[in-house]
């Protein structure tokens, strides 16, 4: 039986950066386990690999919901990294801090010192801006944010003059805070994707008291007398027992984290005991409180060439494919997510409420189950996309089985909550807007494909509940806060009832971010890396 003094669980966005942490000093030995493959993979490094990676089920858990009621009873596709990198080696690149308030109302649920003005020396610690046409430094232990605005469509000039008709606050440089609309920063590096492994984990892999294991699936924590001492672990029907002196660190994600402690027996007793779980302690709030950002695409056709035109085409894909090869430029080394922002849907509004993605590119999944390409469409086109930065309606994530190779039931139980349906409304009328500025209309081929300004309420949330999707940003099962009837973990990420044992990963979100969930979880490991150290002292 191996030991170690720490063990963390799942080499995502959050666990790359606590191997990196933890290991450095050379002073504690280091276990991280990951259940999918190494990273260094065409189409995970390639930025625009996202479209493949997105149903690859060597890299991808391919999760799926349970059928949602409050979306006509569809169950919704829930890809999550199973790759070192997690999620943002599979991700869509963009690199979003939120709004300082998101942090705020962490520290106001009762969590001191995650506020945002106490993170944010974390995010300027790692955080590399590279701006256009700089080569960025590989410093170890940073994450390369790149502003490539000069490098995304030029069908943009009309979204900015959309912007200025509109009096919408708008930069024509990347951004990533405020409010407006402007170009994304994406996670890349030299035209290949920055993801967490490439930043923290890989420069830190030849520290002899850090090792790294992939293909191992945890099955549960060990306890003793109250107390996480170890996992087990399979690779290939093969059982292994991993021991920790000091602690163990859930980094398996929203989805992974509480299903850990579910088969472990820390959950709902209810749920443990039904499945035939000795029960280590009564939790009933894991897998609770999840929340999510759902979103939808507004197809136009265009009178002018986008995206489809190139990665639509085969000869042209080649032709960027050998760019791409020889010289890491052009837009296989690029995101599709290439505009939005966060603004307010009507102007009274008391806070950002709204983020947009404004895409020169359409492409239809069609089967998300299917291992392909998402093919774009051939005729040129771009979408107008939102999502409510705030959404009020929570969901849930259980173990259905014993079984640690079964997926666990995923509920996201989306737009219960009627302030859910209204926000729907008043963004989808807030794209119509867009849709109608003189600036949009003078790109159109044909009118919108969905018409926001002429459509009832009811149609546009019918539309809403028959086409939305989850954009990809689960969090919230293991919530943190001060009060063990209600929350999952402290404020120091420990888990209430039993010792030895954090969960440090987007899970323990107390509510969820205005925007894209890779910064937070990031900024979110460093300081409990810091955490962890401390209470060793």
């Amino acid at each position: 039986m191996a030991m170690f003094d720490y063990i963390i669980v799942g080499a995502g966005s959050a666990g790359c950066v606590l191997a990196d942490k933890l290991s450095a000093s050379g002073r504690h030995s280091v276990l991280l386990i990951e259940a999918g493959p190494s990273d260094r993979r065409f189409w995970v490094r390639a930025p625009i690999g996202y479209g493949a990676t997105f149903n690859d089920p060597a890299v991808n858990w391919r999760f799926q919901s349970e059928p949602e009621a409050g979306l006509s009873g569809r169950p919704i596709y829930v890809p999550r990294g199973k790759v070192l990198g997690g999620s943002s080696s599979i991700n869509a690149l963009v690199y979003h801090r939120g709004q300082p308030d998101d942090y705020d109302d962490w520290q106001r649920a009762g969590n001191p010192g995650w506020d945002y003005h106490s993170l944010l020396r974390f995010f300027n610690a790692y955080e590399e801006v590279a701006g256009p046409g700089q080569t960025p430094k590989k410093m170890a232990g940073k994450l390369t944010i790149s502003d490539v605005a000069d490098q995304y469509h030029p069908i943009k000039s009309a979204f900015f003059e959309m912007s200025q008709e509109l009096q919408i606050p708008h930069e024509e440089s990347c951004q990533m805070m405020g409010e407006g609309i402007h170009p994304y920063y994406i996670t890349t590096r030299n035209g290949t994707r920055c993801s967490s492994a490439v930043a923290f984990l890989w420069p830190a892999r030849q520290r002899r008291n850090l090792t790294i294991m992939t293909g191992f699936t945890v099955t549960k924590l060990i306890m003793r007398d109250g107390r996480a001492v170890g996992v087990a672990a399979d690779q290939h029907g093969r059982s292994q027992i991993f021991s920790a002196r000091a602690e163990i660190i859930l980094a398996a994600g929203a989805i992974g984290s509480p299903q850990l402690l579910q088969l472990s027996g820390i959950g709902p007793a209810a749920l443990s005991q039904s499945h035939g779980i000795d029960v280590v302690y009564d939790q009933p709030n894991v897998g609770q409180h999840m929340q999510d950002h759902l979103g939808i695409n507004y197809y136009h056709l265009a009178n002018r060439p986008t995206l489809n035109n190139i990665l639509g085409s085969w000869p042209r894909l080649m032709l960027a494919g050998m760019r791409y090869i020889l010289q890491r430029q052009g837009p296989l080394s690029i995101g599709v997510n290439q505009l939005g922002g966060l603004v307010r849907a009507t102007p009274d509004a008391p806070r950002l409420d709204t983020q947009l993605y404004i895409n020169p590119i359409t492409y239809r999944v069609t089967d998300p189950h299917k291992r392909r390409l998402t093919k774009p469409d051939p005729a040129p086109g771009f979408i107008l996309s939102f999502n409510a930065c705030r959404p009020y309606s929570t969901g849930s994530v259980s173990i259905k089985s014993a079984d640690p190779t079964m997926a666990p039931s995923i509920h996201g139980n989306y737009l219960s909550d009627q302030r859910d349906l209204d926000d729907v409304v008043r963004m989808a009328r807030f794209i119509g807007q867009l849709q109608n500025s003189p600036a949009v209309q003078k790109i159109l081929a044909e009118p919108p494909e969905t018409d926001l300004l002429t459509m009832t309420d009811d149609a546009i949330i019918d539309d809403f509940r028959n086409r939305s999707g989850t954009v990809f940003h689960p969090c919230g099962t293991c919530r943190m806060g001060p009060d063990k009837r209600h929350f999952v973990v402290d404020a120091n990420l420990r888990v209430y009832g039993v010792d030895g044992v954090r969960v440090a990963d987007a899970s323990v979100f107390p509510n969820i971010t205005s925007a894209n969930t890779n910064a937070p979880t990031i900024m979110l490991a460093h300081k409990a890396a810091e955490l962890i150290l401390q209470s060793q002292h």
